[in-house]
Order: C-alpha cells, then structure tokens, then sequence
C-alpha cells in the first residue's frame, strides 16, 4: 500500500459531509440544506455508527434530507472503539479518494467524527470541525478524547460559542476559529412547526395536556457500569412514584443491551407510569421535548435543545462540555446518585424557563458555509 497517497487534485468547492450517528445528522441536516440551496456539490457519507432505521434512519425523512450517498457498510460488527474507527477510518477514505472534494465537515466528537478527520487530514484536504472547542475536562470519557484530536487537526474550527472559542485557543490549535452558533438551533427552529403540525405522539402515549418527563441515558461511563445502571433505575422509580412524574424513556439500543446483560431488564419494566418506548423520530422527539416538564439525561445534545426550547434539564452526569447552559439557568448537573438527581430535579421544576439562548441566532450553518466557500471571509 502506497502510504504516502494524498488527493493531488480536488474538486473546488466540492463539500464533503459526514454523518455517523442520530445527533450528527440533526447537526449536520442545516449545513446540508444550506449547500443545497446555494447549489453546490457535496455529498454525505454516513458511516454507519448508529445504524438502526430506530436510531437514526428515519432522521432523513424527518428532516428532508436526500439519503447518504455512501454508508459504509461492516460497522456494526466491530466491537471495541479502535476497531470501530479504523473500519469507519478505511471506508471513508476510500470514499474520499474516489470523490477528491475540496472541504470535509465533521461535527461533534463521536468516533465516525474522529475517523472522518483522520482521513482528510492523511488526504491533505480542507478539514472543517463543526461544533469546535468543547471540552469537559473528563478524560474518561472518549468523546473527550475524540473532540481535542479533531481540533488539534482542522483547518476551521466552528466554535458554538465563544466559551468554546477560548478553549480552543487555550488548547492553541493551529487552525482558524470562527465562532458561529450551534446548528443544532438552526435544526430546532427549522422543524419545530412541523414537528406540531405532524407529530402525534403524545396522543399515542396518552400524554396530551398530561406532566411528564423525558428521559433518556446512554453513556458508555453510565449504562456499561452496572452499579451506575442500577442508580439510573432507582431513579426512574422514585421519580414516578415519590415525585409522582410519568416519565418518557426511549431506549438506546446500547442501554438496552446492557440491562439484558446485566439482568435488569425485568426491574426496569416493572416500574410504573414508566413509558419504555423504542427510539423515535426527531419530529416526535421536539414533540415530546417540548411539551415536557422536564429532561433527564447524559446527552450533550439534548441539554442543548432542552436550554432552546426552555424546558429545565437536569443532566445525569458530573460534568458537562455546555457549561452555557448552566451559566444561563437551563440546567444542572446532578450525577447519577439517586438522591442528588432527586434534590436537584426538585428545584429545577421551580424553574421558568425564560433564560436566554446561548447557542446563537439559528444562522450557524450560513456562516460555516460561508467560511468554508470563501464567500464570507
């Protein structure tokens, strides 16, 4: 094999975007629609991290997006995070080699993420990171790891905010900061209304004019670990039935797999008002969402949506890399220790929700677009 192969000649203004998981494609779906509007070639890759249709299939529909013009296929039977990226590393390059693009856009930290900015930074083409410069200081965490080597290795980095933009200058990376908002608002305000106007769910469940919560968990340093599993249980019980909340929990397949493995399965579907569902569609996700009391989580993404759509969120970990959404009143970090998440779920129902949006003016993708076309610099 010829290691030193590069793309000696690309395509100008041929945009590569890259798509692995469920918040990747909702990330990326503005950026998408935006290249298409202006008319310009580019084309997606999905890598086939998440690839159930529960997961992240049906999120081409939902937001009208064009199916990926390339998955890679084999992914799933990887097992171990190294053998998983090289697989998605191998496909996309390959990919690459045969499209010669201008521009690869990543976005966020998930594994596909770091696959797909190995591969153009090996290639010599224009790497952008969407979503730059988080960071929540835990290093165990492999989106933690995953999110400092993108940056450290693009060429743009589109920072969210400017709490991000200073991280990555304090990391002093070598590419070109551009602070632009976060997509995920461009998403949010692009299918809110349709999500209302087509979303039946909460007919479904029996939820109309009803309190409820949305709970969702599905972190390796949560769900792998049995004893944390078990808290995240305990607390889904004292909250339907000491706080007397219903809850809405769609099951990530990872979680699932886990309370199979370690037995809980049957605890967990023994809790009452507890309505376990399978994975749902982003419009009847925003549904759910915002007519929710409140959330739950271990999500990066959905604290965010949660602190945009004004619904409080109390988030089931120690730590997280959008301190914004604390600073400004939208959430709180309680861990997974059941009577902590009690304490802070308690005061976090008080909460209005009226804080302001720190994730931008739902112009994020514009910019990024501009940035990389050349058109806005």
């Amino acid at each position: 094999m010829d290691n030193s192969k590069i793309v000696t000649e690309p395509i100008p203004d041929k945009t590569c975007v890259i798509v692995g998981t469920r918040p990747g494609i909702i990330k990326m779906s503005p950026i998408i629609a935006e290249l298409n509007d202006r008319d310009i070639e580019s084309f997606t890759i999905h890598t086939g991290q998440h690839y159930s249709y529960e997961l992240d299939g049906r999120m081409f529909e939902d937001l009208q997006l064009d199916e990926p013009k390339y998955r890679i296929e084999g992914v799933e039977e990887t097992e171990y995070h190294g053998e998983q990226t090289a697989a998605m590393l191998g496909g996309i390059e390959a990919v690459l080699l045969e499209e010669r693009p201008e521009t690869v856009l990543v976005c966020g930290d998930a594994n596909f993420n770091l696959a797909g900015a190995l591969a153009a930074r090996k290639l010599r083409l224009e790497l952008g990171h969407v979503e730059a410069g988080l960071r929540s200081g835990d290093w165990r965490m492999p989106e933690e790891h995953n999110r400092v080597m993108i940056d450290h290795i693009s060429d743009y980095l589109f920072a969210p905010t400017e709490q991000t933009r200073e991280n990555a200058v304090e990391d002093n990376v070598k590419g070109e900061i551009v602070v632009t908002g976060n997509t995920i608002v461009d998403a949010v305000e692009r299918n809110m209304e349709i999500a209302r106007a087509q979303s039946d769910i909460l007919e479904r469940l029996s939820l109309e004019g009803s309190e409820y919560a949305v709970f969702t968990a599905h972190r390796e340093e949560n769900v792998d670990d049995r004893a944390v599993l078990s808290d995240l249980i305990e607390i889904l019980d004292q909250v339907t039935s000491e706080e007397g909340i219903p809850i809405v929990y769609p099951l990530h397949p990872r979680t699932e797999k886990r309370l199979e493995q370690f037995g809980l399965m049957e605890s967990i579907r023994g809790i009452s008002d507890l309505h376990l569902i399978d994975p749902v569609g982003y419009l009847d996700f925003l549904q759910l969402l915002v007519n929710a009391d409140v959330t739950l989580t271990d999500s990066g993404g959905i604290q965010e949506e949660s602190c945009i759509i004004g619904v409080p969120c109390v988030t089931l970990r120690k730590n997280t890399e959008r301190p914004e959404t604390v600073e400004v009143g939208a959430n709180t970090i309680a861990g997974t220790d059941p009577d902590a998440v009690i304490r802070r779920l308690e005061v976090a129902r008080g909460w209005i929700g009226d804080w302001e949006n720190p994730f931008g003016d739902g112009d994020a993708a514009l910019r990024i677009a501009d940035t990389v076309l050349d058109e806005g610099r």
